[in-house]
């Protein structure tokens, strides 16, 4: 039986865990928090920190593993284009070029420079250079640490008061010591998860992304995108430019983006899994198993008959989370979204101490709407038809 290293176990990495055994594959997870829930679900679990190359490289030859998956993390895609090509697995871009989409800085670098769709910005890699740079920029901005993801280290910043602040925090956070300011786009934000084969798009999902306490964090998804076809041409266009002029590999290729004035301005690119169960709500609406889509690809076994995959329907997901900090009494679901709900992962318990509500989950929600005005008019109250009590 075929090797397969998944670089993590948390709720998000389940549909990949499950569908790569349902492949056939005996699945190692692996990671520093031993106590995921994803980890019940492999066939052994090793303890390594899955952002250090080198770690995971020595496990990868020392378990003589046939084929390695990313996580539904950047650190992730990037070590297993790390690991594969050392040892020349297949399934993944070639680290240089992961490091291109995956690093915010060299992303921003790339895209301007080739005319992609995206918000100016300008990557730094030392604080006095970042604080005298403040006269190219015009206020509000966006400060961001390179190579982090879920909206740690991220600042909205308004005046230049705010500015000396937002740089010295996306710098403490940042691994590389590296960030990025960007200009803000006013818009809504949305993503749009493509296919990429033989550098064509064969196949792509979109939706509509919402955040509750925290807006630099995506809590709630609905699908498709209430703008898609206004845009879909021109991230289409980007996407297979960008395949081109990298000569990336098949496989999944993931953009969020904001929605101005008819246009879409593209703000992250991802080569992996989303998190949060995202796999869940595209195969609902293609009847296809997204997660295995995901792991043929980063395995080398690709499907080429992608004529199955079309998006329909309206669905989504949703992560249940708290409006403050104490200790959690219950979560109460209207009965209003109840018959929407048609999968669900929680691993919330009575007494759970609820100490950063801003990132905090206690569970995940999958959605299944009959109407596109239904889809937008729960998912818009979605916050109040689940509701956490906290005391």
């Amino acid at each position: 039986m075929k090797k397969l290293l998944i670089l993590n176990g948390s709720h998000s990495e389940i549909p990949l865990i499950k569908s790569a055994k349902k492949l056939g594959f005996y699945v190692i997870t692996t990671g520093n928090a031993a106590d995921l829930i994803g980890h019940a679900y492999s066939d052994e679990y090793h303890l390594a920190d899955f952002s250090n190359l080198k770690e995971i490289l020595d496990l990868s030859i020392r378990l003589k593993i046939d084929a390695i998956c990313s996580c539904a993390n950047d650190f992730g895609a990037i070590t297993a284009s790390y690991v594969a090509e050392k040892l020349s697995l297949p399934g993944h871009d070639t680290y240089e070029n992961t490091l291109i989409l995956h690093h915010k800085d060299l992303f921003k670098n790339f895209a301007l420079k080739n005319r992609i769709p995206t918000p100016f910005a300008k990557g730094f890699n030392n604080y006095k250079e970042a604080l005298s740079a403040i006269e190219e920029f015009t206020f509000p901005l966006i400060v961001k640490p390179v190579d982090l993801t879920g909206g740690k280290g991220i600042s909205r910043v308004f005046s230049k008061n705010d500015y000396e602040k937002s740089i010295c925090l996306a710098f403490s956070k940042s691994p590389k010591k590296r960030i990025v300011v960007e200009e803000f786009v006013k818009g809504s934000q949305h993503s749009f998860s493509a296919f990429i084969y033989k550098e064509k798009v064969v196949f792509f999902f979109s939706d509509n992304e919402y955040s509750y306490m925290n807006s630099n964090l995506v809590s709630t998804s609905a699908a498709p995108s209430t703008n898609i076809k206004n845009v879909s041409e021109s991230l289409l266009n980007a996407i297979e430019k960008i395949a081109i002029l990298l000569s990336l590999a098949d496989g999944i290729f993931h953009i969020q983006y904001l929605y101005q004035n008819g246009e879409a301005k593209i703000i992250e690119i991802t080569r992996r899994c989303s998190g949060d169960l995202y796999p869940y709500p595209v195969s609902k609406a293609t009847g296809y198993d997204w997660a295995e889509v995901i792991v043929r690809a980063e395995t080398g076994m690709i499907n080429s008959d992608f004529s199955r995959l079309e998006q329909n329907g309206f669905c989504g997901r949703h992560c249940i989370m708290c409006s403050k900090n104490g200790i959690l009494k219950t979560v109460i679901i209207n009965d209003y979204i109840l018959d929407s709900i048609y999968d669900k992962i929680v691993w919330w318990e009575k007494g759970d101490i609820i100490d950063n509500y801003m990132v905090q989950k206690l569970g995940i929600l999958c959605l299944e709407y009959q109407s596109m005005d239904e889809m937008i008019e729960k998912t818009e109250k979605i916050n109040e038809l689940v509701k956490v009590i906290v005391e």
